[in-house]
């Protein structure tokens, strides 16, 4: 019993692959705020310290909501409420 669980934890590389539990969509709860590009407060979460929107698999979010989230990413900074750049 214990060898099948090691097999399934591994690829077919050998390699173990971690597995965890998955994050629901942050946006898809029935509280959630809604995603609004002249909030930048709560996008800058949604964009790395580089400037770069963060990916699906690190934020969290579900396909249609990181689509409308990287809209309204690139709404707020063309019109300068987030930069497009870090400083440095």
């Amino acid at each position: 019993m214990k060898e099948q669980q090691d097999r399934m934890d591994k690829d077919p590389a050998g390699n173990s692959r971690r597995t965890g539990r998955r994050r629901g969509c942050t946006f898809c709860a029935d509280d959630a705020p809604p995603i609004d590009y002249k909030d930048p407060q709560s996008l800058r979460y949604f964009v790395s310290e580089r400037g770069k929107i963060v990916p699906r698999r690190i934020s969290g979010c579900c396909a249609k909501h990181q689509r409308a989230v990287q809209l309204a990413v690139k709404h707020s900074r063309n019109i300068a409420l987030l930069p497009f750049t870090s400083n440095d």
